[in-house]
């Protein structure tokens, strides 16, 4: 877990008994359910505020990607890290990290591209400077 140090956003979820499958561990959409959860946070938190509805211009996932390294199974605690990693002019990428507190290690890693997106429009739009210039506070 030395690595969390790099996430300027992390949350703490713990594993329920209904979170695993009939092969005894967590299921695997599960692990988007708990990115999802970080995620979210992080655009609420530090990009678009409490309402992420209420925008002409709001965020949207348009990819994600996960390696699953170590099962998780309950009862356990996992914590979430998610971080922007690279801004490009028309999204964000970003990765996540899930520890299990329970073996203390690396449990998956997922990549999320988010892009912004004119609602009004409906097409994606170049992100916002004022998106950029939140993330960079945050990031560096």
């Amino acid at each position: 877990m030395e690595d969390l140090d790099l996430f300027k956003l992390k949350i703490e979820i713990d594993v329920r008994w209904g979170d695993m499958d009939a092969f005894k561990h967590v299921n695997n959409t599960v692990y988007l359910k708990w990115v999802e959860a970080a995620r979210v946070e992080y655009l609420r938190e530090h990009i678009v505020g409490d309402d992420l509805r209420n925008h002409r211009l709001g965020p949207i996932l348009a990819r994600t990607d996960i390696r699953y390294i170590y099962p998780i199974t309950y009862p356990d605690r996992v914590t979430v890290g998610f971080r922007v990693a690279e801004i490009r002019d028309d999204r964000l990428m970003c990765e996540c990290k899930i520890y299990t507190h329970e073996h203390q290690r690396l449990s998956a890693i997922a990549y999320n591209t988010v892009m912004a997106y004119d609602f009004e429009a409906m097409r994606k739009a170049d992100i916002p400077i004022g998106w950029i210039m939140k993330i960079q506070e945050v990031e560096d």
